[in-house]
């Protein structure tokens, strides 16, 4: 399982450590690439800007994506790495605290894996994270793409 990145696009510092913690907590070991805003995301993504030299042939095994981002909004992130054939099949959840209907479908509709609310309780956010991990590393099988 460690040899799968995640990728947290996450602004916010307390819910960047709330999410590491939780991901530790849940023992999921992966590494664990951060983006604080939606065009780092992209740049990290396609190897460019900050993301120049990173290998972009190695893509994280799923994306924790927020939709509340400086910059570049995380459904816009979305629907960019939806269109690219390099990163369309990757495993994005929408992980938020918006309980927005509206933000939902939109995330659906754009292509989103899955939509979780964070729970505000930090024993509830931990056990959702380590679910996360558990299914999307482990149990969620992606084509092999060239």
């Amino acid at each position: 399982m460690s040899d799968k990145s995640i990728l947290l696009v996450e602004d916010n510092p307390d819910d960047e450590e709330l999410t590491l913690r939780a991901l530790r907590r849940g023992n999921v070991a992966n590494e664990v690439a951060v983006a604080r805003d939606g065009n780092e995301a992209l740049e990290y993504l396609f190897g460019s800007g900050r993301g120049e030299g990173r290998d972009a042939s190695q893509m994280p095994a799923v994306v924790l994506l927020d939709l509340k981002l400086p910059k570049v909004g995380g459904l816009e992130v979305l629907k960019r790495i939806r269109a690219d054939a390099r990163t369309a099949m990757i495993p994005v959840v929408i992980l938020t605290s918006s309980s927005e209907d509206e933000d939902m479908i939109r995330s659906y509709q754009s292509g989103a894996n899955s939509y979780v609310r964070k729970p505000v309780n930090f024993a509830e956010f931990t056990n959702a994270v380590s679910q996360l991990g558990l299914y999307w590393l482990l149990l969620n099988s992606l084509p092999r793409i060239s």
